[in-house]
């Protein structure tokens, strides 16, 4: 298997589908955001331990997520238990440089982990992706507002700070009770929300 499989796997079960998105895949290699002794399953579609009780997510549910999310370049984004980095690079590649993604893991080792899995690339030396070793329950008030907000863990609740920090407009995607929640920013207070069953998600570190 290679990359090349993992994507028109991907698109044969059409849950990628739009082409930033597919481009992004094409571009950003999951194998560089595994640890060695996961790089032979790094193109499978499920989930891999990375270390810390923590996974890189299955490639199905990311690529969900992102188009839920509609990622575009120019914007401003929270990437929200950032993990491997994988996730990061996704959307650095589809934000461009005239676009940011901030990126937050509350664990020291996996900071770490992720944050050299993304120096692969170039999108930290050229200020598109910045690094925070931080508890993200209050969000990232110093850089808000956000166009879109993702995260990777899961909550018993959608914290309030992130939904402030969202613009009018932006979406929020979580993981919440089992599924996975988008929130639309309609106005200051009020917000639209989807519910999509059926995920499974590490929990959400709050200490």
């Amino acid at each position: 298997m290679n990359n090349d499989f993992l994507i028109k796997e991907l698109r044969a079960v059409r849950v990628l589908k739009t082409p930033r998105i597919i481009e992004a895949f094409q571009k950003i290699d999951r194998a560089d955001f595994v640890r060695a002794e996961e790089r032979a399953q790094a193109y499978a579609n499920t989930p891999l331990p990375i270390g810390q009780k923590q996974t890189i997510s299955q490639p199905f549910t990311v690529a969900f997520m992102l188009e839920l999310l509609q990622p575009c370049p120019g914007e401003k984004i929270l990437d929200i238990g950032a993990g491997s980095g994988w996730q990061t690079a996704l959307l650095a590649e589809i934000v461009g440089e005239t676009g940011k993604v901030f990126a937050i893991e509350l664990l020291a080792e996996l900071f770490a982990f992720g944050k050299n899995n993304v120096s692969k690339y170039d999108f930290i030396k050229n200020g598109v992706v910045k690094f925070y070793c931080q508890n993200a329950q209050d969000g990232l008030f110093a850089e808000a507002p956000f166009d879109k907000i993702i995260s990777a863990a899961a909550s018993d609740a959608v914290p309030p700070a992130w939904k402030k920090q969202l613009k009018i407009g932006g979406r929020l995607i979580l993981p919440v009770d089992g599924s996975l929640r988008l929130i639309v920013k309609k106005t200051e207070n009020d917000f639209e929300e989807f519910i999509y069953p059926g995920f499974t998600f590490v929990p959400f570190i709050n200490n």
